[in-house]
């Protein structure tokens, strides 16, 4: 197999802002601190839902539109070298597609299995596993000195892919749990995921001066929206909460953490290199939560949106906590 080694791309990638996908100099410090105080804005919107959720039950209608905000702020931070790296390095984005969408389904079916989870547990659960990558990979890659190319490039075709990829992963695995109606999950996905992405490069290219400007403030817009998801989510399912937090948050973290694990061995063993394995990690590891909230939310019930509420707090804190011992050993390593 292949070697791949960083890349002047990956040079290029560093250097830009990232906030959730995207260029890391101009926003690094917001994007930094979001990443950072991100799961404390979900822990504190999680404890007002459940501490009052009958304030917030009616916003679940808006689930849908808010994370179309998070993914059209995406969609901004965007650039056609983000869709030439791709053509640059097909071994290592094809790997890094094949194991984000293997590894975590996979991990999904066999956790909701193992503990015999409920079925609208099991269900989001499963979903959780068959989302696309998650909105603050890019930025945890680059805590983590990871290859940010490679996980810029992995994220957003993972992201473009997901209305062809989640819907049918999702009734396989968790068909035998629930009644999943893909084609009904597709149209929802290309309106909240893939029309808002492509709506904000768009803006990027056409107006990219003034997107260079509010760069920086598109990390916290990220980090706020998906609280308020989280937020409506909890406040959905208070009840179930209480009965099943130890339940769904052992398999949220069995979840994650095997998928982290997993996602860096595949990159070793493809022989990538430490900086595209750690890129791997994340890539494979966190997943686009608020997209799975949304997709339980409309199609199973609040209880299935349960666990990607969970996951959202949870593979950011991990992939803190990960990123910085990554960046720890790159160093010594030099």
């Amino acid at each position: 197999m292949p070697t791949e080694q960083p890349t002047e791309q990956t040079d290029h990638a560093t250097r830009r802002s990232a906030a959730p996908h995207g260029d890391l100099p101009a926003s690094d410090r917001a994007a930094r601190r979001a990443v950072a105080l991100f799961p404390l804005l979900v822990i504190a919107a999680g404890a007002v839902g459940l501490l009052w959720p009958v304030r917030f039950t009616g916003w679940a209608p808006g689930v849908p539109w808010l994370l179309g905000v998070v993914m059209f702020s995406m969609g901004l931070t965007l650039t056609p070298p983000d869709f030439t790296a791709v053509a640059r390095r097909p071994w290592a984005v094809g790997l890094g597609l094949a194991a984000h969408y293997v590894i975590m389904p996979g991990l999904g079916w066999l956790i909701a299995t193992a503990l015999h989870l409920p079925p609208q547990l099991a269900a989001g659960v499963i979903l959780v596993g068959c989302a696309p990558s998650g909105t603050a990979s890019n930025v945890v890659t680059f805590l983590a000195r990871g290859d940010v190319a490679l996980s810029v490039s992995v994220a957003t075709v993972s992201t473009v892919l997901a209305p062809l990829v989640t819907p049918p992963l999702t009734l396989l695995l968790a068909g035998q749990f629930l009644d999943v109606d893909a084609g009904v999950m597709v149209t929802d996905i290309l309106r909240t995921v893939l029309l808002p992405v492509v709506a904000g490069l768009v803006v990027r290219v056409a107006a990219g001066r003034f997107v260079d400007r509010v760069l920086r403030v598109l990390p916290w817009v990220s980090a706020l929206t998906i609280a308020v998801i989280v937020l409506v989510v909890v406040s959905g399912s208070a009840a179930a909460i209480k009965d099943a937090a130890a339940l769904v948050l052992l398999a949220v973290v069995l979840h994650n953490g095997l998928g982290l694990a997993l996602g860096y061995a595949s990159g070793r063993l493809a022989r990538l290199g430490a900086p595209a394995s750690r890129a791997m990690a994340f890539e494979v590891g966190m997943q686009n939560s608020g997209l799975a909230a949304s997709l339980a939310t409309a199609h199973f019930s609040p209880a299935a949106a349960l666990p990607a509420a969970v996951f959202s707090v949870w593979h950011n804190v991990s992939g803190a906590v990960v990123a910085a011992f990554m960046a720890r050993s790159a160093r010594r390593e030099r």
